[in-house]
């Protein structure tokens, strides 16, 4: 009943991958916001800095899990 309601683990993939991306795009900005203050917080940095990393990689095994393999 309630199928055309669910997902599949493709879609749900999908969507995760665009909030990730859309995450550190703003992760991105935040960054260049404090790298051009005065008195940007060097320890809040590194901090976004990190934290831009981790999404990159989790961006990065999604984009692997929907990539098919592909047999040579």
């Amino acid at each position: 009943m309630n199928a055309h309601l669910e997902m599949d683990h493709e879609e749900v993939l999908r969507v995760k991958l665009e909030v990730l991306r859309r995450e550190h795009r703003d992760l991105d900005e935040a960054i260049l916001a404090l790298t051009q203050a005065v008195h940007s917080d060097q320890l809040r940095l590194v901090r976004l800095k990190k934290q831009k990393l981790a999404l990159k990689d989790e961006i990065a095994r999604i984009e692997d899990q929907l990539t098919p393999d592909i047999i040579a």
